[in-house]
């Protein structure tokens, strides 16, 4: 967590990589892009305002880049005064069946390299990859995905390995952010909440992403509860809202992606009632479909008249 005083402009918010290929046009990965291409990347960054990002894992590993790479990553990023602020491995989950332990490694191997690229904080969660019916999907959230088992046991192993990684992340100086997702041991406020206190490190805290759950096309808990419950526990914030409907009889549910001030969240309450209750961390700005980084930066300047003059 940031300890030094913040004011709404200097808070940290980073944009995610959603508005970026992984894959361009010619096959080539952005993790394996020239820098010419990075160079493109951090200018479109630059030019609508933004000083942080999220460094996706489904776009670029830094674990897995060259040393001279990674360091060409910070220089080019830095040569748009762009700060690294976080690497989010997503859908590796520690407990994949079949995969836990090599997901466990990578995890491993990019904390060490969060820290030597000087970010903020190491972000990660228990989300497995896609389903077939969620790749095939228009929007992936309306199909159904990997479940966590109801199973004390295969629990007990996902506490003991993200504690793990917990303790690397405090050796190196980072704070460790779970990411709260639908299905998983961090799909629900009370599961969530249990699991970081089962974790019971001080630097191991929630990444409250309650438009996760928003936007599911089910039933779901009041997103004010969910936030009361987890917000205590908030180190580091993806921050995305949905308009949601619902019949009242339950008998169907929709949403799509909209901007953090139009959707059914909140955020001028949610968000002062994080600061109330402590919270300093990172924000990131996080958009699905359209123009994903000019929502991200329109979403920016909206949070920025939430934040305080200084906290």
């Amino acid at each position: 967590m940031i300890s030094a005083p913040l004011t709404r402009d200097t808070w940290p918010i980073a944009t995610c990589m959603h508005g970026f290929a992984a894959v361009g046009r010619d096959g080539t990965r952005l993790h394996d892009a020239p820098p010419e291409t990075w160079d493109a990347m951090f200018a479109q960054i630059e030019n609508l305002g933004f000083t942080a990002v999220e460094i996706a894992d489904s776009h670029i590993r830094p674990s897995e880049l060259t040393p001279e790479r990674r360091g060409l990553l910070k220089q080019i990023a830095t040569s748009h005064s762009v700060e690294l602020t976080s690497v989010h491995v997503q859908r590796q989950s520690v407990i994949e069946p079949g995969r836990g332990e090599e997901n466990l490694a990578h995890a491993h191997a990019e904390i060490d390299a969060a820290a030597e690229l000087g970010m903020r904080v190491f972000s990660t969660g228990l989300h497995q990859p896609f389903s077939e019916a969620q790749r095939r999907a228009l929007w992936f959230w309306t199909a159904p995905g990997p479940v966590d088992p109801d199973d004390e046991d295969t629990r007990a192993l996902a506490v003991r390995r993200l504690r793990e990684l917990g303790s690397h992340a405090a050796s190196v100086g980072l704070p460790m952010a779970l990411e709260m997702y639908e299905d998983t041991y961090l799909g629900t406020a009370d599961s969530a909440v249990r699991l970081i206190e089962e974790i019971d490190l001080d630097n191991v805290g929630l990444n409250p992403d309650i438009g996760n759950l928003v936007r599911l096309h089910r039933p779901i808990d009041d997103w004010r509860e969910m936030h009361e419950k987890t917000l205590p526990y908030a180190v580091y914030w993806h921050v995305k809202n949905y308009a949601r409907d619902e019949a009242g009889d339950g008998s169907w549910f929709t949403s799509v992606p909209t901007s953090m001030e139009l959707g059914l969240i909140n955020y001028r309450e949610v968000v002062a009632r994080a600061i109330e209750l402590g919270f300093r961390g990172p924000f990131l700005m996080e958009q699905y479909g359209g123009d994903s980084l000019g929502v991200c930066a329109t979403n920016r300047d909206y949070l920025r008249t939430l934040l305080p003059a200084s906290a």
